[in-house]
């Protein structure tokens, strides 16, 4: 499973791990999960692809409720029962 790691406002970086990608509206979309067993529950994070100063990829957490409720509709859609998405 591949992995970003996500830097905070304070420094802290977190790892996370890829489930799916997705495109919506020209946008590319990462379903994320913080640990790599895919047997034990994890927080799971919508992120969007921002590109700055175009050359370094970052990516954002989806904050806008009309956004993220498409996104996660369609990522439901494409992992099915492989993940219990509450949102």
């Amino acid at each position: 499973m591949d992995s970003i790691i996500l830097s905070g406002a304070d420094g802290e970086e977190l790892e996370v791990y890829i489930l799916e990608e997705t495109q919506l509206s020209g946008n590319k979309y990462l379903l994320v999960c913080d640990s790599e067993d895919e047997n034990e529950d994890s927080n799971a994070f919508i992120l969007k692809e921002v590109t700055e100063d175009g050359s370094d990829v970052v990516y954002e957490m989806v904050e806008d409720d009309v956004e993220f409720d498409a996104v996660a509709k369609l990522f439901e859609e494409l992992v099915g029962d492989d993940a219990d998405i509450d949102y």
